[in-house]
């Protein structure tokens, strides 16, 4: 168990929690949701001991242990992949050291004969013999092949950090686990793995995600941050929703009763209070008057942006040819012989854990790559509108980001250029910010405030759900679910893909294609789906028996 007691956190004269009295039990899976700014992640860093409150106490259960997701992704550079994965647990991993050491000694004194028969009993306790075993297998689940296993950190992609430090949290069944953000850059492979692990999970977890379809699958409770406050509810992410909505529509209901009680006493009063044979009446109704309140009811802080792709041009019957696309990067081929035809009608998810090869295919498709063999061929009807993956390009300068959309716009007219910018939540002086200095989350709003003013009908986008909070995500969702035009896209967001595509392509490991006109879920049940995964788990069994 774990508690916030009565705990404040302030900024200056600004509160972000204001005495916040809440208690996670065993057993159960708390997501933490709020708008951004809500202090979602404070909230979890103050739970951690990472952040002191400004007063309050978080009170843990005696010799419970606590794990969270690191976010510093240079921390353990020093350490092989394995020896970082079971540092999750730092009590076993240091008996397994110091046991090893003793071991490692020349002269072996009786006195280390005694405490190395110490440390055995210890690291039997605690599983010890299995932990390798266990991180491994915690490492195959999250798509970090064998081969890495006894790299040094300080090797890996970052991609492949962020697996490692999320597997490093998971290891060793801890007590309590705070996990921050645990699908950002995981595949939807990765992210299915992760799902399971903490439905099977016993103990207490506490998570903050933007993941809607994550949420629904792992969650118990829901925990909302609004107004400096913490409200838990029973129930995953949409019951949440349901709940809250609910709950506001009940309290504008008993507030409307009470305006309309309010009225009909006032009205009584001011008629009969001249009156000697109603004054009685009027003066109980003036008390009963008084005893009246209205409820408080405040919106929640949380801001939606609306986003609504129309095209320009209607897109004809012939879309997109490819033919025999083959690309090799590093020594490796990402793209073997790639071919497919684009209808009319298609929404794409490229789909599957191989990043590298949905980049690299959309960024050909976007004329930024050229591929080493094979064509592309865009339909004469056909306008593309292209969101990368990486922007850190396009956001290099000190250009303000009212005077970039406007290149983009065949309207010229500022105050029609700011429209779109504010329907993405960047009103008025917002709309003089410098490109260099936007956060992650803006610049995505201005990537897809682009998107929207060039009016194309096909629009190829590159994980557009990273960096986003939960409302703008539900909103691109909508928005993609009504879009008119071709779609190619991809996306770690279970829901977005579910929700929106119509056919899936994954790209595998060696470069070659599936193509399935079917929706996600049934692409993930699909005998292709499973034929693949035997394929390459083989293939990995095999390299690491070798």
């Amino acid at each position: 168990m774990i508690q916030a007691s009565n705990i404040s956190l302030r900024f200056g004269k600004k509160a972000l929690f204001e005495d916040v009295n809440i208690k996670f039990t065993e057993g159960n899976c708390y997501g933490i949701i709020g708008a951004n700014g809500a202090g979602k992640s404070t909230f979890l860093k103050i739970l951690s001991g990472q952040l002191e409150p400004t007063s309050g106490d978080i009170i843990i259960t005696p010799g419970q242990r606590l794990s969270f997701l690191e976010q510093d992704h240079f921390k353990y550079d020093a350490f092989t992949v394995l020896d970082t994965v079971i540092m999750g647990n730092q009590h076993l991993y240091d008996v397994m050291k110091e046991k090893d050491a003793i071991y490692a000694k020349e002269d072996f004194s009786d006195e280390d004969g005694i405490r190395a028969s110490e440390l055995e009993a210890e690291f039997a306790d605690m599983d010890g013999w299995n932990a390798e075993t266990d991180a491994q297998q915690m490492l195959n689940g999250l798509g970090i092949a064998p081969e890495f296993h006894y790299s040094l950190m300080s090797e890996l992609p970052g991609a492949l950090k962020v697996k490692v430090l999320l597997a490093r949290a998971l290891f060793g069944n801890p007590d309590i686990l705070l996990l921050d953000e645990p699908t950002n850059h995981l595949d939807l492979d990765a992210i299915g793995w992760l799902e399971e692990f903490l439905i099977n999970f016993e103990n207490t977890v506490i998570v903050v995600s933007h993941d809607r379809y994550f949420l629904n699958k792992v969650c118990t409770h829901t925990a909302d941050i609004d107004y400096a406050k913490v409200q838990i509810y029973a129930g995953n992410y949409d019951f949440w929703y349901e709940s809250s909505q609910l709950i506001l529509k009940q309290r504008k209901e008993a507030n409307k009763k009470k305006e309309e009680q309010i009225k009909e006493l006032k009205d009584f009063i001011s008629r009969f209070s001249a009156n000697a044979s109603k004054s009685k009446q009027a003066t109980s109704r003036k008390k009963a008057l008084e005893k009246i309140e209205l409820e408080e009811i405040r919106p929640s802080s949380r801001k939606y942006p609306y986003i609504d792709f129309r095209p320009q041009r209607e897109i004809g019957n012939e879309v997109l040819t490819v033919e025999g696309i083959s690309k090799t990067i590093d020594g490796k081929k990402v793209l073997d012989n790639i071919s497919f035809v684009v209808g009319h009608d298609d929404k794409i998810a490229l789909v599957g854990g191989n990043e590298l090869a949905k980049t690299v295919l959309m960024e050909i498709l976007a004329g930024e790559m050229e591929p080493d063999e094979g064509s592309y061929k865009w339909g004469v009807t056909t306008s593309q509108s292209y969101f990368p993956k990486d922007n850190t390009k396009i956001f290099d300068n000190d250009m303000i980001i009212a005077d970039w959309l406007t290149q983009f716009s065949e309207i010229k007219d500022a105050t029609y250029v700011r429209g779109f910018l504010g329907r993405m939540l960047f009103a008025g002086e917002d709309g003089n910010k410098k490109m260099k200095v936007l956060s992650g989350g803006e610049k995505v709003r201005v990537l897809l405030s682009r998107m929207m003013i060039e009016a194309s009908n096909i629009l190829m986008l590159d994980e557009p759900t990273d960096h986003l909070d939960m409302e703008s995500i539900t909103a691109l969702n909508e928005g993609l679910k009504k879009f008119k035009g071709v779609l190619i896209f991809s996306s770690r967001d279970h829901q977005v893909v579910q929700t929106t595509a119509n056919r899936i392509m994954e790209i595998l490991p060696d470069g070659s294609l599936i193509d399935k006109v079917t929706t996600y879920d049934e692409y993930l049940e699909s005998d292709e789906m499973a034929r693949k995964r035997t394929v390459y788990n083989t293939t990995e069994d095999e390299e690491s028996d070798d």
